[in-house]
């Protein structure tokens, strides 16, 4: 098993923020919400790239067929 990390991309960090910030509440079911956690991860993920921040991820393990 490799476990080398490789830079996340920006899409992929503010898909997984956007999800954070609205699972396990009723702002799941509200349209609005969603929009606006959307919003905020954007936003989030451009000031950490503009910090200087980099996130890491693990490599996608494929299974067999």
């Amino acid at each position: 098993m490799d476990d080398t990390l490789t830079p996340a991309s920006p899409r992929d960090v503010e898909i997984c923020l956007a999800l954070a910030l609205t699972s396990g509440s009723s702002l799941a079911r509200n349209q609005a919400a969603e929009v606006t956690a959307a919003v905020v991860a954007e936003r989030l993920v451009a000031q950490l790239e503009k910090s200087g921040f980099v996130i890491m991820r693990k490599p996608i393990h494929v299974g067999h067929p």
